[in-house]
């Protein structure tokens, strides 16, 4: 009986959790609390994105955003060289592209150029935008995009020295 009890609780509760709207760009869950304060103890740069980070405080990323929606990988020669995500801020309602170029390829490349942003469908643009050229940095944040109430999708690029084009990569759209 105890058991049954369990299961018609655990399944009301996940009907409680369960959302009844649409997402837009600057929804989603929130990190747990646990998750926002290991961030909050560290201003070293991750791959997972740190808006604690210098390089991100430097272009006005506010310390509360939090990843929203999946990653992007830009490959190259058949493997990751760069993950692409997208960031929001409740606070502050911005958006922000972030791109994290992996060691495995800074290992081989030394000078490269980058850029992230947030891509805007109802604009069609990419808007805070920002460029590196010849860098050997891993991290690199946009400046806040004003795009909260508009359907979004993080952009970076990444091209090696010799590379015609610029390798990049999308994530999924969040409206």
């Amino acid at each position: 009986m105890r058991t049954r009890t369990l299961l018609v609780v655990a399944a009301a509760s996940a009907c409680v959790l369960l959302p009844t709207t649409s997402a837009v760009a600057g929804t989603g869950p929130a990190p747990s609390p646990n998750k926002q304060s290991q961030t909050a103890r560290s201003a070293a740069p991750s791959e997972a994105g740190n808006p604690l980070s210098a390089k991100a405080q430097a272009v006005g990323v506010c310390s509360d955003a939090y990843q929203i929606g999946a990653t992007a990988y830009i490959n190259r020669g058949g493997a990751h060289a760069a993950s692409v995500k997208q960031f929001y801020s409740p606070r502050c309602k911005a958006n922000y592209g972030y791109v994290w170029v992996w060691q495995s390829f800074r290992d081989k490349i030394k000078d490269y150029d980058v850029s992230t942003g947030v891509y805007s469908y109802a604009r069609d643009e990419v808007v805070g935008q920002d460029w590196w050229n010849a860098t050997n940095s891993q991290e690199f944040w946009s400046f806040p995009a004003d795009t909260v109430s508009e359907c979004t999708a993080a952009i970076g690029t990444l091209r090696a020295p010799g590379d015609p084009v610029a390798g990049q990569a999308t994530t999924a759209k969040r409206c």
